[in-house]
């Protein structure tokens, strides 16, 4: 059977409505049929403007489904329909739409998805706003929530993703000319939506958006390729911090590169050696931190033995361009006996240009250049060399000064020689030259000269205790490097865990955040927290055995034997990682097993950190170590806050049944008494009544009736809201019809509201009765708080694909931070009638809205007062349950 391999995808990404991502769709769709691929249309939404149709002209369109929901008819594009039709190409507008129920899926975008998964190549288009991540920065800059929206990574794994651009201006005389929107709707839409400023931040978004793709495609070939040189496509500046006191000279002076480089990433990156970085202040790195990130850059720290080096391969992994040191804080003498990290740094640089920044501290230091911590062989080497050429030099100076000199002298002199090369050397050359200066005092220096002999017993006990010396201090010498190794490490990690912890403290998503420091910190590809499933249990590939022998050979694993346990079911699988799922990864090319990593950590029975990259040696695994244990606190954690998060609901349900109960017990009382009052008088054989007075009796207890009617119906509403089993049936409707019949169920109060609805106005898409419900509290509420005199005022106006509904008082107004509590059940925030209800209208008024796709919020009356204002989903707008943003193209 032959593999169908899966399609590509063609994505045209514009900043609104209108920039011609249809348009250029369809373009493309004539371009191939013309060198002979068989495209079709699955799906094209004209909007009705002429031009765009046009290009349907000469395109074969598959028909399109059509879906009956509740009592109306919908068209969807027809999927099985395309998928028997086999094209090549097919053209799917609207990317982000929101499927009719009843449709084969529930979002387009899972519609491509399948054609793209049959082989057949897909050209489709999306809005930046209707993007899942950039959803509420839209909403807080243009004021319209969008409802459609599609996963950042749909798009993001497209094949191709092109920018259709357009400035504001542009727009805008496209908008005015009439080919986006219908005559009477554009005055509304270039007023609010389609303002410039909103026009050039949505077109920013977008710019910023698709370079962030460009990027990624960039560092994945360059991965693929092992491209390790910079490539100059985009200027990103990294400044290295100590903690020093020139830090904040550095990044100020790195922030003003990077803005003359029209917009360059900033990247401060610390490197903690492991020999040590003792000039590093945790406190100024961490405000030094705090300043980098307050200027709109990114703070790193990485540990590397070698500080020009390890830098180098940070600049070179970010692709940077520009590298800011700050001028040696050493003296000329110090620079004079080694050239230090900025001249090493230049001089390794290659393409990376590097700014050496000169500061008050540069050139204040007075101490020598420090040496390698840790007797390394390049110190043994020393030490061995300078004993070659030491002792001969001073048997020579020493033979000449026989008689001046005793024997003794000549002892102290070559162990003072031993004791220097033991301090340089450690054990191996002090050795070597106690053993070297024993036999030349022997053989030049003792009674019989030019002989190696003992003439007495006391030469037998110094020469003895000459070698010891040398060996003691020697070991001296190893045991204190090695603690101080220990140390100066010890340290490093310490500096590594306070920067993650600050990370963590900061508000930092604590998982994502622990993986990617523990990758930037031993220099990794790839860190992924790998969490055992039910089928991990059986033998296999992944044994116990096996695993050991593989992290041994990988040089950083731990063998160990672990128990699988049942896992969440709502987390998938990765591919190929039978018996472990990966809760989060960062990095390129993840592992989804943990054998397949270089280095493989257990935490426990049921997780494991695997990183990929290089294999660590094992002084590295403690502070690893470290990093998983808290990764498997941060998974745990966020776990809790989830399971949090569920219980959260359940303890609002139990507030509100504990209020209601509260609240049903007065406010069910009074109208039941006064209507039980009206009916026990009428019932009175002991009094008669006059016609009058039994008509007012009767009024009052039909009015009471009326309250406790719409009481129980408010509290049922509300009961079936927060149940969310609330029936919502939305058809096409005026408000003309249904503020006069609301109204009507006031009575006579309701007979003072002026209703200035204009003609002309769109119908909404709504459930009538729901609707009449709302406006019959908000109309309450405003004749409840109005003034003797004065009268509410319910107004209606277009805006956009919206209509809102204004329902205006004169009343006392509420203060701003209180506004939202007005829609909390069971208060009444400023009600001077505590007799009338229970607090609910409000807040049931909100939630019914919610429920239809639209919303209440409050604003102020001019001259004082308080607005209600109802916004809901224009008829011509939706063509489906759910209420679409502009209409795209």
């Amino acid at each position: 059977m032959d593999v169908v391999s899966r399609g590509t995808l063609r994505v045209y990404l514009g900043a609104a409505p209108g920039v011609g991502k249809t348009f250029a769709a369809l373009d493309e769709a004539h371009r191939r049929r013309d060198r002979g691929t068989d495209v079709v249309v699955g799906f094209v939404e004209t909007h009705g403007r002429p031009r765009t149709a046009a290009l349907l002209d000469g395109l074969e369109v598959v028909p399109r489904q059509e879906i009956s929901y509740r009592g109306s008819t919908f068209t969807e594009m027809d999927v099985d329909a395309v998928l028997a039709r086999r094209p090549a190409v097919a053209v799917v507008d609207e990317l982000a739409h929101t499927n009719v129920p009843g449709s084969r899926n529930a979002k387009r975008w899972q519609d491509v998805q399948e054609l793209l998964d049959a082989g057949i190549d897909v050209i489709s288009n999306v809005n930046i706003q209707h993007m899942e991540s950039l959803n509420d920065v839209v909403e807080t800059i243009t004021g319209v929530a969008q409802r459609e929206t599609v996963p950042d990574e749909v798009v993001r794994q497209a094949d191709q993703v092109e920018l259709v651009d357009m400035a504001p201006e542009a727009l805008r005389r496209r908008m005015a000319h009439g080919n986006i929107y219908a005559p009477e709707k554009i005055d509304a839409a270039l007023s609010n939506y389609f303002r410039v400023g909103n026009l050039t931040a949505l077109r920013e978004i977008a710019l910023l958006w698709v370079a962030d793709k460009v990027d990624e495609q960039l560092d994945r070939y360059r991965a693929e390729h092992g491209i390790s040189g910079t490539w100059e496509t985009r200027e990103r500046v990294v400044v290295a911090l100590t903690g020093g006191p020139e830090g904040d000279t550095l990044i100020r002076r790195a922030v003003r590169i990077a803005d003359r480089g029209k917009g360059a990433d900033l990247l401060a990156v610390h490197v903690a050696r492991s020999d040590g970085l003792t000039g590093a202040n945790p406190r100024a790195l961490a405000r030094q931190r705090a300043l980098v990130e307050d200027l709109g850059g990114t703070y790193h720290h990485v540990i590397g033995d070698d500080v020009p080096a390890a830098l180098l391969d940070f600049a070179r992994a970010e692709n940077a361009t520009q590298l800011v040191l700050g001028a040696s804080r050493r003296g000329r003498f110090a620079q004079v006996l080694s050239p230090g990290i900025g001249v090493t740094t230049t001089k390794l640089s290659g393409s990376i240009d590097v700014h050496m920044v000169t500061h008050e501290e540069a050139g204040r230091g007075w101490r020598l250049p420090r040496r390698a911590h840790g007797l390394r062989p390049r110190r043994r080497l020393i030490a061995t060399a300078m004993a070659a050429i030491v002792l001969p030099l001073l048997t020579i100076g020493l033979a000449n000064s026989r008689g001046s000199l005793n024997v003794t002298t000549d002892v102290l002199v070559y162990l003072l020689a031993v004791v220097i090369t033991a301090l340089v050397g450690g054990f191996w050359p002090a050795l070597l030259a106690a053993v070297a200066s024993s036999l030349l005092l022997n053989y030049y220096f003792f009674a019989a000269h030019h002989r190696w002999t003992i003439a007495e017993r006391n030469n037998v006990f110094a020469l003895v205790a000459f070698v010891l010396v040398g060996i003691m201090v020697s070991r001296v010498v190893d045991l204190a490097a090695r603690r101080y190794t220990q140390a100066v490490r010890a340290s490093a990690e310490a500096a590594t865990l306070s920067v993650l912890a600050g990370s963590v403290l900061r508000g930092e998503d604590a998982l994502p955040a622990l993986l990617e420091r523990v990758r930037e910190t031993f220099g990794m590809t790839a860190a992924t927290l790998l969490e055992r499933t039910d089928d991990s249990r059986q033998s296999g590939p992944g044994t116990r055995n096996e695993r050991n022998g593989q992290n041994a050979r990988s040089g950083g694993g731990v063998g160990v034997a672990r128990t699988a346990t049942a896992a969440d079911a709502d987390r998938p699988l990765l591919p190929g990682g039978r018996g472990w799922r990966a809760v989060h990864s960062v990095g390129l090319d993840p592992c989804t097993r943990p054998e397949e990593g270089d280095v493989d950590v257990p935490v426990g029975d049921n997780l494991a950190l695997v990183l990929r990259g290089r294999p660590l040696p094992a002084a590295d695994r403690r502070i690893l170590a470290a990093f998983a244990v808290q990764a498997a606190l941060a998974l745990e954690q966020r776990r809790l806050a989830e399971a949090a998060a569920e219980a959260g609901p359940l303890a609002e349900a139990d507030r509100v049944r504990t209020a209601l109960l509260a609240a049903v017990s007065h406010d069910l009382r009074s109208p039941l008494a006064s209507a039980r009052a009206a009916v026990t008088s009428l019932r009175s054989r002991d009094v008669t009544w006059t016609p009058d007075e039994q008509a007012e009796l009767l009024a009052t207890a039909d009015e009471s009736m009326d309250r406790l009617t719409r009481l129980v119906d408010n509290l049922l509403d509300m009961s079936r809201l927060q149940a969310g089993v609330l029936s919502v049936f939305p058809r096409q409707t005026g408000l003309d019809d249904v503020v006069p019949h609301a109204l009507d169920e006031l009575g006579l109060p309701g007979r003072t509201v002026e209703i200035q609805v204009p003609d002309g106005l769109p119908d909404i898409y709504a459930d009538p009765a729901l609707l009449e419900r709302i406006v019959v509290n908000l109309a309450a509420n405003a004749l409840r708080h109005s003034p003797a005199g004065t009268h509410p005022v319910i107004t209606a106006s277009a805006l956009e694909d919206r209509v809102e509904l204004r329902v205006i008082d004169r009343g006392p107004g509420i203060p701003v931070e209180n506004r939202d509590r007005v829609f909390q059940p069971f208060q009444r925030l400023g009600d001077r009638d505590n007799t009338t209800g229970v607090g609910l209208g409000l807040a049931l008024s909100r939630g019914l809205a919610e429920a239809m796709g639209g919303s209440l919020v409050t604003d102020d009356t001019p001259g004082g007062g308080l607005t209600m204002v109802l916004t809901l989903p224009a008829a011509w707008s939706v063509q489906h349950p759910v209420p679409a943003a502009p209409p795209s193209g």
